[in-house]
């Protein structure tokens, strides 16, 4: 009897396995190198992002050291006049700015860099700020500040719940005293109530910190906008740039229509003094409320918007300029968006 031949392997089932075992690490392979390229890129291109967040913050920094520079100039010509026809109210036009900043360029590539922006007058609103005296608040101005919210078609009760918040959240101020040690009387233009303590205080450092009193939304908030501000301090308005509406709610009984023919007869005749700035309201100079205006400014707001390749920076700043012995500016905040 014969002897059974031993099974023989089989070869091409053999060379099938060693074939998908080949593509199955060469696609193992291919896709390991792929991650490292994908992350090298990832890195690669954040660090781009970097340098592009650096270069805006780098071109910011120089728009506002132009400004100040500007509102400087400005205030060494006219140190007791602001107005809208000094070269600090020009507006800078989208300007190129592709020929200053040093990088590395690639063949065709479209390179972008452009800065716009504009200087504007913060003392031409209303500076929320006044409505109250440390814990007291100012009857006067929130006077003002309902006419200004009635000029807007806004709700005026706003005026005497802001001005409560803002007070409860103030600290007290001290009374002065004269030569004897007595305490100076108030000033008798200003009328003040006490602030109930039932409110609850507010940090007003921003005018979005309205919405924390009941009665704003984002709607009156930003019909707000270009009429009111929050100061560091407290300010006058500026008569030779502040909107009709504004102009209005410091004369009582003025109209916006009246405060709107001002504004045109302003623009042949800078105000220069409280004389001419009352001959001008035609029958309402008695209306005019002391101690609430000036013809100088002391805070500006500076809007840049810079453009540099992918990278897009908006930001405002708050300058403030002291017209003292010396005429010095003074960042005080950015806001960047």
């Amino acid at each position: 009897m014969r002897r059974p031949y031993p099974r023989r392997p089989y070869p091409r089932r053999q060379q099938g396995v060693a074939i998908i075992t080949a593509l199955l690490l060469t696609m193992l392979s291919v896709t390991i190198v792929a991650s490292l390229f994908w992350q090298q890129q990832v890195q690669v291109r954040s660090m781009e992002n970097q340098r592009l967040h650096l270069q805006t913050k780098w071109i910011l920094r120089g728009a506002l050291d132009w400004a100040r520079l500007v509102l400087r100039q400005d205030g060494i010509d006219n140190r007791t006049l602001t107005t809208l026809n000094a070269v600090w109210n020009t507006p800078l036009a989208e300007t190129r700015l592709d020929q200053y900043i040093e990088r590395e360029r690639i063949e065709g590539e479209v390179f972008d860099a452009t800065l716009s922006g504009q200087i504007a007058d913060a003392t031409a609103r209303y500076n929320l700020l006044n409505l109250a005296n440390g814990r007291d608040v100012d009857k006067i101005h929130v006077g003002i500040y309902q006419r200004l919210l009635q000029n807007l078609q806004l709700d005026p009760a706003l005026a005497q719940r802001t001005a409560l918040a803002m007070a409860a959240g103030a600290a007290p101020v001290a009374q002065g005293l004269d030569s004897n040690g007595q305490p100076l009387p108030k000033d008798p233009d200003v009328v003040t109530v006490p602030v109930s303590s039932g409110t609850a205080p507010l940090a007003l450092t921003q005018l979005d910190d309205l919405l924390s009193i009941p009665g704003y939304t984002i709607e009156t908030v930003n019909r707000l906008r270009p009429f009111a501000i929050v100061l560091p301090e407290k300010t006058a308005i500026n008569a030779n740039t502040a909107p009709a509406e504004v102009l209005a709610a410091i004369v009582v009984g003025y109209s916006v229509s009246e405060a709107t023919a001002l504004v045109a007869r302003r623009k042949t005749a800078s105000f220069r003094h409280d004389d001419g700035f009352k001959e001008q309201l035609y029958g309402h100079a008695e209306d005019l409320i002391k101690k609430t205006y000036s013809f100088k400014s002391e805070f500006f707001l500076v809007k840049s918007r810079i453009r540099l390749d992918r990278a897009a920076l908006d930001a405002e700043a708050l300058v403030q300029r002291r017209l003292d012995d010396r005429v010095t500016t003074t960042t005080v905040w950015v806001r960047q968006n």
